[in-house]
């Protein structure tokens, strides 16, 4: 850690203004690159976090969970933070400075007037820059008598604690048009529920302070709601949101009772067949249940949870395909599903077509990723492979391509008009491929970001392929195929862990917190 001080008037803003300007060129070597700058003026510790996030590409709503995100990636990364002393919360955001230069590959570089002991404690490298090696008495005096000087102390600094007084918290208007980091400490400081909408902002994380229209900030905090919240806040936030990319059908959050939150999601596939309008949803134990795609309804659930399950695949005959975290695959009826007894049981002995591709698949790959078609399929490896049995012919061994640098993180197929089958993939190269099995891999990814794919979901249109991609930022995109020119963007806030696009076009998104359906507009 690096402690940048001195009083107001002695150039550390100008220090570190030069300092990011030239740790940011394009050209600057990896060592001395800058990857995040958060100025503090105004922050809480909790938006700090939320800017740190957004700019080091990672989705985390509390400095935990920045930590923890940070702790897993092992890349060099470079932090400046100024103005600690015009922040609203000096101490936790000294925490968190302290925390994130503990990590070894995290560099931390912290302005204020007067270090405290908190940061001194840490046994940081202190540029104080009113020490003599770092002035020029003379050269300073003159700059000073011509009337240069730096900004003056001020007697007093804005109470960013408290929203503007032309703001009602009560009054989603109000608040999706005002500033959004004034509002956030107003929300982190009030007691009130103010109609659910503290619960929704602080909720929503990052998605919400980010530089948006009042409209698509409506979106995020509609899709955060509770149904606790007074029911006049929906109706409002809906007509905010008329010229929002996206309309809210349906949402669970955490605590919602009727109908009730589903728990954390990690994983979402669209039933197909006999389980035509539902979702089946994953949870974090291992639980898999079936809801009602059209309004979030529960519709049953598998009798037992699968330990370790990471990946769930509604296939056709009612069956559904489990991946745990081992790689291996397991087959599940959901309990609506008879089984044949007697002679027709008897008849229709040996494995069916889905079993014998859950054995094909345990014997030639262990899967990280899967996905499902109706007849079909596929498993993400590892070491970035994608391998694909086809349903129609029981022997075969399938067809694979090395797609990924690294691991196959998303995986989702869809069944063109004809009979095809397009195989789309995501992996931690923060790449999405796409293949045609019976063809080779476009040459170029169909999209790419420097941050890993975290979700996959195409379902066939008429007008083309909707294809939603989630990263590990937390954005969620969403093209169909056709109309390149236009790809739509939103943010729940907590990272997305799954997506499904249902035959409509509709999109459903799961996270640690929530389950959302949206329209596109």
């Amino acid at each position: 850690m690096c402690v940048v001080s001195g009083p107001p008037d002695c150039g550390k803003s100008m220090f570190l203004a030069w300092l990011v300007e030239h740790a940011t060129e394009p050209d600057t070597e990896a060592v001395r690159r800058v990857h995040a700058l958060v100025p503090l003026t105004g922050h809480s510790t909790r938006t700090a976090a939320w800017q740190l996030a957004e700019q080091l590409q990672v989705s985390a709503r509390t400095p935990g969970e920045l930590l923890s995100v940070l702790a897993r990636d092992p890349r060099r990364t470079v932090i400046v933070l100024p103005d600690l002393h015009e922040s609203v919360e000096p101490a936790g955001i000294e925490e968190l400075a302290c925390s994130l230069a503990a990590f070894a590959h995290i560099r931390v570089i912290v302005e204020t007037r007067n270090p405290s002991a908190t940061l001194l404690a840490e046994e940081p490298a202190v540029m104080d820059l009113a020490a003599p090696q770092w002035t020029d008495s003379d050269r300073y005096a003159a700059w000073a008598a011509a009337g240069l000087s730096a900004r003056q102390e001020t007697t007093s600094l804005p109470d960013y604690r408290q929203a503007p007084a032309e703001v009602d918290l009560d009054d989603p208007a109000s608040v999706c048009g005002a500033d959004p980091v004034a509002i956030t400490t107003a929300y982190e400081n009030a007691t009130e529920a103010h109609g659910g909408l503290r619960a929704a902002w602080l909720r929503s994380g990052a998605s919400v302070t980010r530089p948006q229209e009042p409209s698509s900030r409506a979106v995020v905090l509609w899709s955060a709601l509770g149904d606790d919240a007074d029911p006049r806040r929906e109706n409002e936030l809906c007509a905010l949101a008329r010229d929002a990319e996206w309309r809210v059908r349906w949402k669970r959050v955490r605590g919602d009772i009727s109908p009730p939150w589903p728990g954390p999601v990690r994983s979402l596939s669209a039933g197909r067949g006999e389980m035509a309008g539902t979702a089946v949803v994953l949870d974090h134990q291992g639980v898999v249940r079936l809801i009602s795609d059209g309004d979030g309804r529960p519709a049953g659930r598998l009798q037992r949870p699968v330990p370790g399950a990471v990946a769930v695949a509604a296939a056709s005959e009612g069956t559904v395909v489990v991946l745990d975290h081992h790689g291996r695959l397991t087959l599940h009826k959901r309990p609506a599903v008879s089984q044949l007894s007697g002679i027709a049981g008897l008849l229709e002995a040996g494995p069916s077509p889905w079993e014998s591709l859950a054995g094909q698949a345990a014997r030639h790959v262990r899967g990280t990723a899967l996905a499902c078609a109706s007849t079909s399929l596929a498993a993400g490896s590892t070491e970035g492979e994608v391998h694909v049995l086809p349903g129609n012919g029981a022997g075969t061994e399938g067809v694979s391509r090395t797609l990924h640098e690294g691991a196959v993180t998303a995986l989702t197929v869809a069944e063109t008009a004809g009979g095809g089958l397009l195989v789309y993939s995501g992996g931690q190269d923060g790449r999405v491929r796409l293949w045609d099995p019976d063809r080779e891999p476009l040459g170029i990814p169909v999209a790419e970001r420097d941050c890993e794919v975290t979700a996959l979901a195409a379902s066939p249109l008429d007008g083309g392929v909707a294809l939603a991609t989630g990263w590990a930022d937390g954005l969620v995109e969403y093209s169909v195929t056709g109309d390149e020119h236009r790809v739509r963007h939103f943010r729940p806030g907590p990272p997305v862990r799954a997506l499904s696009v249902l035959p409509c076009g509709d999109v459903l998104i799961g996270t640690e917190e929530s389950l959302i359906r949206l329209a596109p507009c």
